[in-house]
């Protein structure tokens, strides 16, 4: 479950007018759903049941989504606002050097453990959204992956990332996405042999180094 306190987005759209009100709503409406969709499926649960499950009517469900695939997209969209604002957080508290990239990177792995039943949802049902919801999906993960490769960029420019040229930055970027991922697909065999601070160093090692600030020995 996401902890943020609201979920802003204007793709979907509603008759509410208070934006504050829609965003928390449909915040209470994910929760319920995803926990539901993981139970029972997506296409198994009903809207009724989403509904009973956020504790609105099913009424008052349509006032902030029109359908069951609306609310899959949210699903979609919680976790990419949740990362966004982990990452540029990060950003906020350290300023240069590779623990730019070390602190991104935990806050990373961090939001993919706390919403694993999330992204694991995703994976299985994307093929579920309307083709408009699943391109946007698509485009969303490389802003996020975008993000990275211009840290990256500005590491390698410093000085503090030598020898990496633009394709090697790109797919570097892309492995840190798949590795926060991967915590999701393989927990049930990571989880026996690591904790998530372990599974944070030893990934954040392997993509900067040993020598990566606070985060190594």
């Amino acid at each position: 479950m996401t902890n943020r306190n609201s979920l802003r987005t204007k793709d979907v759209p509603t008759q509410v007018k208070n934006q504050e009100l829609v965003d928390q709503r449909r915040l209470q409406i994910v929760n319920a759903a995803v926990r539901l969709f993981i139970e029972k499926g997506f296409h198994k649960t009903t809207t009724r049941e989403i509904a009973q499950a956020a504790g609105i009517s099913i009424g008052l469900l349509y006032e902030y989504v029109a359908s069951k695939e609306d609310v899959l997209y949210l699903v979609c969209e919680a976790i990419h606002a949740e990362v966004e604002h982990g990452v540029t957080e990060a950003l906020k508290r350290v300023k240069k050097g590779r623990d730019v990239l070390a602190e991104m990177l935990r806050e990373y792995f961090l939001v993919c453990d706390r919403m694993s039943d999330h992204i694991l949802l995703i994976y299985q049902e994307t093929r579920a959204l309307p083709q408009q919801w699943r391109k946007r999906v698509l485009e969303n993960e490389v802003k996020i992956t975008g993000i990275f490769v211009e840290t990256l960029r500005h590491l390698a420019e410093s000085g503090d990332l030598p020898h990496k040229d633009k394709q090697s930055i790109e797919l570097i970027a892309h492995n840190i996405s798949v590795l926060g991922h991967m915590w999701t697909f393989r927990r049930w065999f990571l989880t026996r042999h690591y904790s998530i601070e372990d599974y944070i160093k030893l990934q954040t090692d392997f993509i900067l180094g040993k020598s990566a600030g606070k985060h190594s020995d």
